[in-house]
């Protein structure tokens, strides 16, 4: 998997398979960015909100590989709604990751967090953190730019006025969660799909029906899902702390067939997302 690439609409390549590093500590985080890269991976992806875009820094710098061969995707905060705190934001990501450059930044969400999917939609202020985002991009601080968790008519409000356009949406793609509206405007808007939580942070692994289709191609039901969001056209940024993971993410030289892509589609819907429900983007509301 490590050489299969895909173009932005800008014509920037991103690896299919990237590292997720949320819940990770600055710690943790380095240390994973090292054994990844060790393994193959080339393609990070961290968050201003995760608070450890300096472990990735010091993965990055420690790893023993060029910069320049790794791709690296920080998201500005949700409640980064200005002009001037965006701006801000990115040279604050830059400095904790001692980088001159971001090769994707995203809008981690259309709301801030504790507002996410309620009534107040953000649409003026979004069009203020794309614009400098855009003024970011112009001046190679960041050589891609994009939106994360936005839903179609989040994406058309950028659209209406934007002089670039979104080269990426990030949003929750799993086995029993795949919205397939969405992923088709985007696709056929030149947005690129990436799946968060492909593996839908663990609560997946249990699923019977799942598991006996990944049986049956002999591989693990974690194997199963990124190359389920990977046949969708979709770039998957599985989180593991675990080198044995990471390995076993990279595995995926099977192609699930038609059949059990159909089945795969129509997996009842999860709603327990365990421990984790609490957070908006599986359903939950933070306090």
């Amino acid at each position: 998997m490590f050489n299969e690439v895909t173009k932005l609409s800008n014509g920037v390549e991103i690896p299919k398979l990237g590292l997720g590093t949320w819940l990770l500590d600055d710690a943790q985080t380095a240390q994973a960015v090292r054994d990844a890269v060790a393994i193959g991976y080339r393609h990070i992806d961290t968050a201003q909100a995760y608070m450890n875009e300096a472990g990735v820094g010091e993965g990055i710098r420690s790893c023993g590989v060029a910069r320049e061969e790794l791709f690296i995707t920080t998201k500005v905060a949700a409640e980064a709604k200005t002009y001037d705190a965006v701006t801000q934001s990115i040279n604050d990501s830059l400095a904790k990751m001692g980088l001159d450059y971001i090769d994707l930044l995203i809008i981690h969400s259309p709301q801030p967090w504790n507002e996410f999917r309620e009534e107040n939609r953000y649409f003026d202020e979004n069009k203020e953190v794309w614009k400098a985002m855009e003024d970011s991009y112009k001046t190679g601080k960041v050589k891609a730019i994009g939106l994360s968790n936005f839903l179609q008519d989040d994406i058309e409000n950028i659209l209406e006025s934007c002089e670039i356009k979104p080269m990426v949406n990030q949003i929750l793609v799993h086995v029993s969660n795949t919205p397939f509206e969405l992923i088709e405007y985007c696709q056929n808007k030149d947005i690129l799909v990436e799946a968060y939580s492909p593996i839908a942070h663990g609560a997946v692994l249990d699923n019977a029906e799942v598991k006996l289709i990944a049986d049956k191609y002999g591989v693990s039901v974690a194997q199963l899902c990124l190359r389920y969001d990977i046949q969708l056209g979709l770039v998957v940024i599985p989180k593991t702390a675990k080198p044995e993971h990471m390995r076993n993410n990279a595995e995926l030289e099977f192609i699930i067939s038609d059949s059990d892509m159909q089945t795969l589609n129509n997996i009842e819907r999860i709603q327990d997302y365990g421990e984790h429900s609490f957070f908006p983007v599986f359903g939950g509301k933070l306090k």
